[in-house]
């Protein structure tokens, strides 16, 4: 009696069932209809279609801390980074420095750049943009005129001309220190970038200026009457950003990428390379170099330009070679004979036919042609740029010196091709157990490692100060640009009064 009072019942239990099934058969293939297209057919991921087109598009910004064009080509740190990066997915690198941060932002989020490298502060409140794992810290730091009342603290900065890069991560710091101190006013812009906010401040245009630290001790060379005032805020910290739609295949790719150099210390070596030095001395002593390079050097220019064109060596070089001899002083002359502007010995004064020491035009064609003869008798086999700092060196100690501490290089094992490892080994022409197993004996091998590190410090001074529009972060073109006609590049943020 149970089974057939229960027979209706399981009848029409089965046939809902039946409907379940057709109505979650149908659901399912309406939701198959609507999913993307991608997810049908497998369609590759940002990193395989990276991969298929051979190139990785990142962009950056023109700046000594990013990427620049440098004597033997593309540098910079975040250059050197994402070249790595493209080299360990096997693909070449495209990078576009023609971008301020708000364009190149805009470049991710439309997907026109695959990644931004351009010293950008990781924000998780950016809602289109993705961000790597932590690079690099930033601290954030205030810089200031010399010879104004150094500030210590945020109030010092009420009144004055403040300026910060906007979207840097800088003016986020100042606007949530400003709730605090609620007087506080800067100007901000995203059309400049921290070497022109520096000139500001030489200038007098600006008081302060609100950088990051590694971006100060990377510039402060070029800028003697900026001075380090005191760090602001928290650190923040470096990340590249990549687009919020699409996979994460690509951030995937760069977080292991990242992790990898950071574990075996490549990321620590590249970052003390390019952030590690900061000698004060010398930058003291290049507030001396700048100032003679502009009250001395230009009676010189046209000389240093014509010995250039006969011996084919860039004029910036030979005229910070002057500097280190004489200071461009042409009537110097040394305890031990040397004498002029190029500090020229009587057997070199003859070897080159140079008459009159003493005569600044003589001088630099002679020791330019000397500098020549000697870059000629090293060993095809050392390359540029190394040929050309062993030429430096030659010209301090003496040939027969580096050759030298060229057999002690190969005696220790290294390259005597490679100026680096010849740097090492000179000092040691001091030391009695390695002098005595060469030819030419005793030498004073530390000078030339410092006269060579010298005259690259002023070189790379030189071609700042007289860089053409195209190179380095074109500071002079966007000054020009910034002063047709009345345009202001700043926005003023107001005291929240």
């Amino acid at each position: 009696m149970l089974k057939t009072s229960l027979s209706p019942l399981i009848k029409l239990v089965r046939q809902l069932l039946r409907h379940a099934r057709w109505l979650t058969l149908v659901t399912v293939a309406a939701l198959i209809l609507l999913m993307p297209e991608r997810t049908l057919i497998n369609l590759p991921t940002t990193l395989d279609e990276i991969r298929a087109r051979d190139f990785l598009q990142v962009v950056t910004r023109n700046t000594p801390t990013t990427y620049y064009r440098g004597r033997q080509g593309p540098t910079g740190f975040e250059y050197e980074l994402a070249r790595d990066f493209a080299d360990h997915l096997g693909v070449s690198l495209s990078m576009d420095a023609e971008h301020n941060i708000q364009s190149l932002t805009k470049s991710v989020q439309s997907g026109q750049a695959d990644f931004a490298a351009a010293t950008l502060p990781l924000d998780l409140s950016e809602q289109d943009l993705r961000f790597s794992r932590p690079i690099l810290e930033l601290q954030a730091m205030v810089v200031y005129r010399r010879g104004m009342t150094p500030p210590k603290q945020l109030k010092d900065l009420i009144g004055k001309r403040i300026g910060a890069i906007k979207g840097a991560g800088t003016s986020l710091i100042l606007r949530e220190l400003q709730q605090e101190t609620p007087e506080l006013s800067w100007q901000e812009t995203s059309e400049l970038e921290v070497a022109d906010l520096l000139q500001r401040i030489e200038d007098g245009s600006l008081d302060a200026a609100v950088v990051y630290a590694h971006q100060f001790k990377l510039n402060r060379l070029f800028f003697p009457n900026v001075e380090n005032g005191f760090s602001l805020g928290d650190p923040l910290t470096l990340a590249w950003a990549f687009p919020a739609h699409g996979d994460i295949s690509l951030l995937t790719a760069a977080n292991d990428f990242l992790e990898t150099r950071s574990q075996d210390g490549t990321l620590d070596k590249l970052v003390e390379r390019y952030f590690g030095h900061d000698d004060y001395l010398e930058y003291v002593g290049a507030r001396t170099f700048i100032r003679q390079a502009r009250d001395r050097l230009p009676r010189y220019i046209d000389t240093f330009k014509q010995a250039a064109r006969d011996t084919g060596i860039d004029w910036k070089l030979l005229a910070a070679l002057g500097y280190q001899e004489s200071h461009w002083k042409p009537r110097a002359t040394s305890p031990t004979g040397v004498r002029g502007l190029m500090m020229l010995t009587n057997a070199t004064a003859r070897e080159m036919n140079v008459a009159n020491r003493l005569d600044p035009v003589q001088s630099i064609d002679g020791g330019s042609r000397y500098l020549v003869s000697i870059k000629g008798r090293l060993p095809e086999a050392i390359k540029e740029p190394d040929r050309t700092w062993m030429t430096m060196a030659a010209y301090n100690v003496g040939l027969g010196h580096l050759y030298d501490a060229r057999r002690i290089v190969k005696m220790k094992g290294g390259d005597q091709n490679r100026w680096k490892d010849v740097r090492e080994a000179l000092p040691l022409l001091q030391n009695r157990e390695w002098y005595q197993k060469v030819r030419y004996g005793y030498a004073r091998g530390g000078e030339p490692v410092i006269y060579v590190r010298n005259i690259r410090r002023y070189y790379e001074i030189l071609n700042y100060v007289y860089r053409s529009q195209q190179q380095f972060y074109q500071l002079d073109e966007r000054q020009s640009t910034d002063n047709q006609g009345d345009e202001n590049p700043f926005d003023t943020i107001p005291p929240i009064l």
